[in-house]
């Protein structure tokens, strides 16, 4: 991931965010929380830095954004970010 197309500031609000949301994600047994976690990761997605949006998918379609492969997009993101930190 190139971090000369995003601030650091991105990078940090994305990590703090998405590392939340999937600590609650991961350990939850609710699926109706685990459904209002990935809109609430939807949402997001649709305001961050595209840019980093991008480097985050590495052109992944539906990238956090489908249902059968949040769990893993989740995973990817939050290391990541994580390792840009």
């Amino acid at each position: 991931m190139n971090k000369t197309q995003f601030t650091k500031d991105s990078i940090e609000a994305a990590y703090c965010f998405f590392h939340q949301k999937w600590q609650v994600y991961a350990f939850s047994h609710s699926e109706r929380q685990k459904d209002d976690i990935e809109y609430a990761i939807s949402e997001y997605v649709n305001e961050m830095s595209p840019a980093l949006y991008e480097a985050l998918a590495q052109g992944k379609e539906g990238f956090l954004l489908t249902h059968s492969s949040f769990a893993d997009d989740m995973k990817s993101a939050v290391k990541q970010l994580e390792e840009q930190l």
